[in-house]
């Protein structure tokens, strides 16, 4: 009977640790992008990511893409997701895929002040971001830095930190932080989610202090992500960096391959809304129906639509232009 016990309790820890060497491998380029954009360590989001989201497998991960427990709070305006948590039917955040999830939870912790003082502390301080999580009040689970750093250590997740800023990490880190990581990796123990070869090449980036990439910033409108065109930006390039096809792009902007990214001008990565947050805009010297649709997030055929104008119309200076109601059309007759 014991040993019969024994070798469930052994099978199960087996299944759980491939649950999470898979659930790291299908995220840790998020969690590493999520961090040279907003500083957090990608040891912290991956972790977070699996401890509130059961490795992904919870319903409000398979339902909502939800994978760090963010609730809807006031400022939220997207879909949502009930389900019992603290309270019975509690409103959570739903996105419409896994990165947005990541994404949205570093904007959820960059945006409140409880969390800035962890945004001064080095990224490869997973430890100090364990207990500051904790301390803010991101959980209430009295054994939340423990968990979080259970999973960091034993899936060796802290190796994805020094995928940052090489410089950054040899001139900001305090001591004892930097020098247990650089142990760490230089122990050049089997990785569980990934090979030999991969550890060479983290080993080799960090020796060489080779920069981080430079990733456009994720923004947002309303729900609705997008980045600020930069020069020398191409749309092959701008879809290999956000995972995108090019058709998606092409189709969320309203554009061809025949156009021409126009730096300062934003470029959505998910489609349009049918209307805009704002009810009017006034045409200023210079804009053009596919401009104004770009700045407030207007499908074009919706713009198109809602000022009962025809498609090759553009409008003029002083003009103004609905944005969430269908413009009235003159039916009086003289």
């Amino acid at each position: 009977m014991f040993l019969w016990g024994h070798l469930l309790g052994v099978a199960d820890n087996y299944e759980k640790t491939s649950v999470a060497q898979l659930y790291i491998q299908n995220f840790k380029d998020d969690a590493i992008k999520e961090m040279q954009l907003y500083n957090i360590p990608a040891s912290i989001t991956l972790a977070q990511g699996m401890l509130e989201s059961g490795y992904g497998t919870s319903d409000l991960a398979k339902y909502a893409n939800n994978h760090f427990g963010i609730k809807c709070h006031d400022e939220w305006d997207g879909p949502t997701y009930i389900q019992n948590d603290d309270e019975k039917n509690e409103c959570f955040r739903k996105y419409s895929t896994v990165l947005d999830s990541y994404t949205d939870h570093s904007l959820f912790l960059k945006s409140r002040a409880r969390y800035a003082q962890l945004f001064e502390l080095n990224h490869t301080d997973y430890k100090g971001w364990a207990a500051g999580l904790k301390d803010a009040g991101y959980a209430t689970d009295p054994r939340y830095t423990d968990r979080l750093l259970e999973l960091i250590e034993t899936f060796e997740l802290y190796t994805f930190d020094l995928l940052g800023s090489a410089s950054k990490i040899k001139k900001d880190a305090p001591a004892k932080s930097s020098k247990h990581v650089k142990k760490e990796v230089q122990k050049k123990v089997e990785q569980p989610v990934s090979s030999a070869t991969m550890v060479r090449q983290q080993e080799k980036k960090t020796e060489s202090a080779i920069p981080p990439i430079e990733l456009h910033e994720i923004l947002r409108l309303g729900i609705v992500k997008y980045i600020i065109i930069k020069p020398n930006d191409t749309f092959t390039k701008i879809a290999k960096e956000t995972d995108k096809d090019l058709w998606q792009l092409y189709k969320y902007n309203d554009m061809s391959p025949e156009d021409k990214l126009i730096p300062g001008q934003r470029l959505y990565l998910q489609p349009k809304r049918r209307k805009a947050r704002g009810p009017f805009h006034i045409v200023k010297k210079g804009e053009t129906m596919k401009s104004i649709s770009q700045l407030h997030g207007v499908k074009l055929k919706q713009l198109y639509k809602k000022n009962n104008m025809r498609g090759w119309e553009e409008p003029v200076v002083g003009q103004q232009l609905y944005l969430m109601q269908r413009k009235k059309q003159n039916t009086s007759t003289n």
